[in-house]
């Protein structure tokens, strides 16, 4: 069984929440604990915790990492590589690492980076705890410089592949509709493509123009994030040779 405890945190998804999963079994496993709860630290206290994992290194989905590793004496879990960047976020140091294709006590490592460079899913007989791959409603935030949207898209699509039963998301409701939702966010960040690439065509010659022609809604209070994800997606067009970039001005141009 995975059960589901909705944590507040200081996240930018609209409904203000990370989910925290408790996965049952012979040793039971905490993914993203992203803080402490009642109800969570009851589910804790009731069934213990064996093992804490998480997707990725996000504040918003590491804060109660600490905390209920030093409350159950669990053993804690980082992608391989990624350790520092685990014990910057954390606090504290994994024990055990994985990587893509390790099965954690029953859930298979999957290595679905994009959002984050340490991003993975894990994947259950019930479906996937995907982490920030994918959302019921609205999009994922893919921002540079951390964000590699190339990356995310190969995620989206390796989701699709493995065709779960059910999502289990970072953030909002279990996804029970799994390959309409990817279609949905691929289909979401083709539209936002169209719309920069024509800002390029048009005459649009750095990010911030790009922005303002690309994006139709008022970004108060988003104008960042706004921004991050415009340069993701102008370096994968640059990339893939669509697009060029000037790295000492930000210029942008078509080819």
């Amino acid at each position: 069984m995975i059960e589901r405890f909705r944590v507040p945190t200081d996240t930018t998804a609209p409904d203000g929440h990370t989910n925290a999963y408790l996965v049952d079994g012979a040793e039971p496993v905490l993914v993203d604990p992203a803080g402490r709860t009642d109800a969570l630290d009851a589910a804790v206290a009731d069934r213990g915790v064996s093992h804490v994992a998480v997707t990725h290194a996000h504040p918003d989905h590491v804060d109660g990492v600490a905390a209920y590793a030093d409350e159950t004496g669990a053993t804690l879990w980082a992608r391989r590589g990624r350790e520092e960047r685990f014990a910057a976020a954390t606090g504290r140091h994994p024990e055990r690492t994985f990587a893509e294709g390790d099965v954690v006590v029953g859930l298979t490592v999957l290595d679905t980076p994009g959002h984050a460079p340490d991003h993975v899913a894990f994947e259950a007989d019930a479906g996937i705890l995907s982490g920030d791959l994918a959302v019921a409603t609205g999009s994922v935030a893919v921002a540079a410089p951390e964000g590699d949207l190339r990356a995310y898209l190969v995620a989206l699509r390796r989701l699709y592949a493995r065709d779960p039963p059910r999502l289990y998301p970072g953030h909002g409701q279990v996804i029970d509709d799994p390959r309409a939702t990817v279609c949905r966010l691929l289909a979401h960040r083709r539209e936002r493509e169209r719309r920069i690439v024509r800002a390029v065509d048009r005459g649009a010659v750095d990010v911030d123009a790009v922005v303002e022609a690309a994006y139709d809604r008022d970004l108060s209070g988003v104008r960042d994030l706004a921004r991050g994800t415009v340069s993701a997606h102008l370096d994968k067009l640059a990339v893939e040779g669509r697009i060029r970039v000037d790295r000492e001005t930000g210029r942008v141009e078509p080819r």
